[in-house]
């Protein structure tokens, strides 16, 4: 496996939209998200949600002096639109707390098979933990009327030889 392709390969797994019994994440799927994306665009959409996944940091294990194994340090930057047009805030962040609830959901992958359908040896498990941090709304809200949030997990790919 190439380092250089695991950024598009956890997006494949987050905007999978079979019927795995996990939730869809992209809104033409009946997800809550319009857009999940592979790095930063130059220039983001306005009032849209949408998730860009970066990828901050690689940790190169070394075993044996001949194989090596990769993990990644993969950060999802969350957008949400205040939008309900209720003029209640309050409701738009409970609308993206459930949305977030569903990434967390897809990230946490199946009971017993964490590889993201085959496409990691694992990820959220080494270490075992996801973190959300949302930005203070007070500091969104008034010039660009949406909230922020960042997820932050780790995933182990496969070991290469060489």
């Amino acid at each position: 496996m190439s380092t250089a392709d695991a950024v598009d390969r956890e997006v494949a797994w987050l905007t999978t939209s079979t019927n795995d019994g996990l939730p869809n994440l992209l809104t033409a799927n009946g997800g809550p998200w319009n857009s999940i994306q592979a790095y930063q665009p130059r220039t983001p959409g306005r009032r849209n949600s949408y998730a860009i996944l970066l990828r901050r940091q690689i940790h190169e294990k070394r075993f044996a002096n001949q194989r090596r194994m990769s993990t990644y340090e993969f950060v999802l930057k969350l957008v949400w639109p205040l939008t309900s047009g209720q003029g209640k805030a309050e409701d738009d962040q409970r609308a993206f707390d459930a949305a977030v609830d569903k990434i967390l959901t897809r990230i946490g992958g199946f009971t017993g098979d964490k590889s993201h359908g085959g496409r990691f040896l694992s990820v959220a498990e080494n270490p075992s933990y996801v973190t959300v941090r949302f930005e203070d709304p007070v500091t969104t809200m008034p010039p660009e009327a949406e909230f922020r949030a960042e997820i932050t997990y780790m995933a182990d790919d496969f070991e290469i030889t060489g």
